[in-house]
């Protein structure tokens, strides 16, 4: 299936019920699909496999490295799995953990978790203050199963992200590399953001992204708990509750094809 979430676009390999085997699914698979002339073309590549928990899902970039969540897709996916079932609730078991999803009418709304703010659980490289990195600009790290580094400025149209996310994605305080935002704030409990993703480059949206510029945002005193945020590709509405970070917004099917590799 080939399916997005504000123009945030995934490719998604149903393996259960007859389909491919798991394991041919690998990272060399994933760069073949993901370029956008000879392959299909997506953001991120997710597989949903049986678990042990049940429905499972595996994400890789487009570069085929591994990212344990991404949370458009996992949207995406539970929207498709809903409409199977009829379900208005479903669990979803990722390497970041099991996540909640439930029907908003026509959007759709996943609990990400709790995000990790400590230096040595994003991961950094060393003991820093995560609220306020050592890096021109002090921006925020954060994980939400994949590694944040979130920039706040006054206009995030006038930051060269094309410049500045590559730079920031590959510093050595990042050992597992990391996702860039830039976000500055344009109304009350409201931001603009937009993103470069790790493995992949700008997109027009990030929901993982998303909900760590929301807590980057409140943890610096910008906002509060819930906010909207406004990216490239539409609006996702973000909620740090008690039990995780909610993401809401819309998903879209386009279409399905049959992999004969």
């Amino acid at each position: 299936m080939k399916m997005h979430g504000l123009g945030n676009d995934f490719v998604v390999i149903d393996t259960r019920d007859g389909g491919p085997d798991p394991a041919r699914v690998d990272a060399a698979l994933a760069r073949a699909m993901a370029d956008r002339h000879r392959g299909i073309g997506f953001d991120q590549l997710a597989l949903i496999r049986d678990g042990a928990e049940g429905l499972h899902l595996d994400f890789w970039n487009a570069d085929g490295s591994r990212s344990a969540a991404c949370g458009n897709a996992t949207r995406c996916i539970a929207a498709r799995e809903m409409a199977r079932t009829g379900a208005t609730t479903l669990a979803i078991a990722t390497d970041h953990g099991t996540l909640q999803a439930r029907s908003e009418g026509a959007e759709v709304a996943v609990n990400m978790g709790p995000p990790e703010t400590r230096w040595d659980r994003i991961p950094l490289s060393r003991e820093v203050e995560t609220d306020a990195l050592p890096l021109e600009g002090a921006p925020v790290a954060t994980s939400m199963g994949n590694p944040h580094c979130t920039f706040f400025v006054p206009d995030a149209e006038a930051v060269d992200l094309a410049e500045l996310g590559p730079r920031i994605e590959h510093d050595p305080l990042f050992p597992q590399r990391t996702n860039v935002q830039v976000a500055s704030v344009i109304g009350p409990d409201r931001l603009r953001m937009r993103v470069w993703e790790r493995g992949t480059g700008i997109t027009l949206a990030s929901g993982s992204s998303s909900c760590a510029t929301a807590v980057a945002a409140h943890r610096r005193g910008l906002t509060g708990r819930a906010v909207t945020i406004v990216l490239d590709g539409g609006t996702l509405r973000i909620d740090w509750r008690a039990d995780g970070v909610w993401m809401t917004g819309p998903t879209a099917h386009v279409f399905d094809g049959v992999w004969h590799g």
